[in-house]
Formats: structure tokens, C-alpha cells, sequence
């Protein structure tokens, strides 16, 4: 659906230029959203490593009270995590870069070999988003005189050729971000006496939970509360089906 707002007359536009900037929390910046995506993968990467975590180490307190065996679990758990989240992000960054690189190369030949069309076309495209003829052919010839190749990566595949996802980059921002969520079950359920042990790692993960999904939801700007419920209740579920399965199976098998 297209929705049309009331043009400004050149008197409001000069004087708004002329005033103190009104949308200063409006992500206007160059390279704004590529931080606040980098910002929202660590959070839910930390998310991951204390669920993840905390559902083993609460699955084999609730089987036995050895510390050992709860440590060497934790252990095994945020190790195995932490290189699953990073080889995941890796192959995942890696691929959607290969994918853009080729249609920047495909790009870039066009550009060479026909530049006329491609600047027809990089008109049409601007006419398709509202510009008129004239103003969308002034702006598609100083773009192409200014970055051809920028331009029409943006115009026609979204993709911005100086801003592109460092595989590596992703993969230790994933991993680093897993074992640093995976750190607070595990010290949770070590550090407390036995009989503390579970109640101290529900209270611990709920509390941890219930920030991540805040932050995660004014990242987003969306209401923090539905998402602080969801994944509190959600959490909740989870450790209570861990702990009582792990108690379970370990009566019964011990």
C-alpha cells in the first residue's frame, strides 16, 4: 500500500534546515543498522549460550550432585556450543558474501560493457520509486559520475560494496558471544551449596533471560515487556522440563 504525506513548501524546508535536527535517535549514520545487526546477533547469541548451558547443567543437577560431573557437562556444553555458533555464522556470512560478490562481478561487467543501458535502467529505477523523469535521470548520471558501481548495487541488489559481512568477524562475534552467556549457568550451579545449586541457576537465568530479551526488544523498537515474558515463561519451561527430565532418568537409570 502507498501512502502519500504532505509535501513541504520551500519555506518549511529551509527553515527546518536551518533549525536544530528533530530525529537525532533516528539511526541516520552510515553503517547505523550493519552495528545495531551486529549488536542484536550478540545479544541473541549470549541468549543462546544461557539456555543452551543452562539446560544441561540444570538436566544433570537434577540426575546427580557431583560437581564434577555438573562442571564437566557445563564444560562440554559451552565448548560445543561456542563451535557450533561460530562454524554456523561462519558457513552462513560466507555464502551470502560469495553470492554478493558474484552478482557485484556480474555487476561490474555490465557496467563495463554497457554502461548506456545500465544508466537507463538506473533511471527507470529511480522513476519506479516516484522521482520524475528528469529528476531521476539527474540523479542516476551524478551517482554513476560519482560511484557507478555503488549506485547500482544499491538501486538494484541492496547491497552496499565498501559495507559487506566479514565471515570471520561473525564467527568470533558469535562464539565470544555464546561463551559469554554460557558462563553464567555455569558458575550459577557451581558456586552455591548443593541445596542451592538449582533454585540459585532458575533465579540466575530468569533474571539474565528477562535482559536480554529487553535489550533485544528496544534494538528492535518494539515494547520490551512481550518479549521479557515470553522468554522468562519460555525459560522457565525449558529448565523445569531439563531439571525434571534429568531427575527422571537419572533415578532411574542410577
Amino acid at each position: 500500500m502507498t501512502t502519500h504525506g504532505p509535501v513541504p513548501s520551500a519555506g518549511q524546508v529551509e527553515a527546518a534546515a536551518q533549525g536544530e535536527p528533530t530525529h537525532e535517535y533516528e539511526p541516520h549514520t552510515a553503517g547505523t543498522a550493519g552495528r545495531l545487526n551486529w549488536l542484536r546477533a550478540g545479544v541473541l547469541g549470549a541468549n543462546d549460550g544461557v539456555v543452551s548451558v543452562a539446560g544441561i547443567v540444570v538436566g544433570v543437577a537434577g540426575a546427580t550432585a557431583a560437581r564434577g560431573l555438573i562442571f564437566t557437562a557445563g564444560l562440554a556444553g559451552l565448548t560445543a556450543g561456542a563451535v557450533s555458533m561460530a562454524l554456523g555464522e561462519y558457513v552462513s556470512v560466507s555464502s551470502q558474501r560469495d553470492s554478493e560478490m558474484a552478482q557485484l562481478k556480474q555487476e561490474a561487467r555490465e557496467l563495463r560493457d554497457t554502461p548506456a543501458e545500465e544508466l537507463v535502467e538506473l533511471t527507470a529505477l529511480y522513476e519506479a520509486k516516484g522521482l520524475s523523469a528528469g529528476t531521476a535521470s539527474a540523479v542516476a548520471r551524478e551517482l554513476t559520475a560519482h560511484d557507478a558501481l555503488r549506485a547500482h548495487a544499491d538501486a538494484e541488489l541492496g547491497i552496499d560494496p565498501h559495507d559487506m559481512a566479514n565471515p570471520l568477524q561473525a564467527a568470533s562475534a558469535s562464539a565470544v558471544s555464546f561463551t559469554l552467556g554460557a558462563l553464567l549457568p555455569l558458575v550459577a550451579i557451581l558456586l552455591p551449596p548443593q541445596g542451592w545449586r538449582v533454585p540459585v541457576t532458575f533465579v540466575a537465568v530468569l533474571i539474565a533471560l528477562g535482559l536480554a530479551g529487553s535489550v533485544s526488544a528496544r534494538i528492535g523498537g518494539s515494547e520490551p515487556r512481550p518479549a521479557v515474558i515470553r522468554v522468562v515463561v519460555g525459560g522457565a519451561i525449558g529448565l523445569a522440563f531439563t531439571f525434571g527430565i534429568g531427575h527422571l532418568f537419572g533415578t532411574a537409570i542410577g
